[in-house]
């Protein structure tokens, strides 16, 4: 039941930022900038259900296994500029991104993506929120579209959850579910997330039995 009550809101975020601020298509190629958020990681899943190539960061060499399970095809460690090695696996840029960091990598995203393509911001991972000095001419390639996604529940048709979970009972996708912990272990929890050492959702029971 745990794993089940992690899967909407991440899910829903991941897909309304494919959805909506990508409108995202099979055969394409998605960046997911940073991957091993628990948004990060259902948008892997649900892009791969879905028929895209997916393209994962992360800063983290440990977690590479991690996304690699996702079924991730290509991971990228992410030092802020990954510009270049995106381009090195995609000569023309890739065709949309998700942008889960924020403002300080923002550049650099629309850098790894093609002319036609789309950069959707959808997360602030870096907690930086705004540009300073924002000057369109400098930011945005040519023809390099920049979207937002910051959606709420009610975006999650029953359509969308449904087919997910149906994809999960058939073992082709999976919840990137971290860690479960106990109602009494809460303050772990929340030491475990500022230190970003979950791996994926964190879930956390009411009933201790659990």
């Amino acid at each position: 039941m745990g794993n089940l009550g992690a899967v909407p809101e991440m899910l829903q975020t991941a897909a309304g930022s494919l959805d909506v601020g990508l409108q995202a298509e099979a055969g394409q190629t998605v960046l997911i900038r940073g991957g091993t958020s628990s948004v990060g990681m259902a948008a892997a899943v649900l892009a791969k259900l879905r028929g895209l190539t997916v393209i994962s960061t992360t800063r983290n060499p440990a977690k590479i296994g991690s996304l690699r399970s996702l079924g991730v095809d290509h991971v990228l460690i992410d030092d802020g500029q990954i510009a270049a090695a995106v381009r090195d696996l995609m000569p023309g840029g890739v065709d949309c991104a998700v942008e889960l960091v924020g403002v300080n990598v923002l550049k650099d995203t629309l850098l790894s993506t093609r002319a036609g393509g789309t950069v959707c911001f959808t997360g602030m991972l870096s907690d930086e929120w705004t540009i300073r000095d924002f000057y369109p001419m400098d930011w945005l390639p040519n023809g390099v579209r920049l979207t937002a996604y910051s959606g709420g529940a009610a975006d999650l048709t029953p359509q969308t959850l449904q087919g997910f979970l149906d994809a999960v009972a058939a073992g082709s996708a999976v919840v990137p579910v971290g860690r479960i912990y106990r109602l009494d272990e809460i303050v772990q929890a929340h030491h475990d997330m500022q230190n970003n050492v979950v791996g994926g959702k964190g879930v956390v029971l009411t009933d201790k039995a659990g």
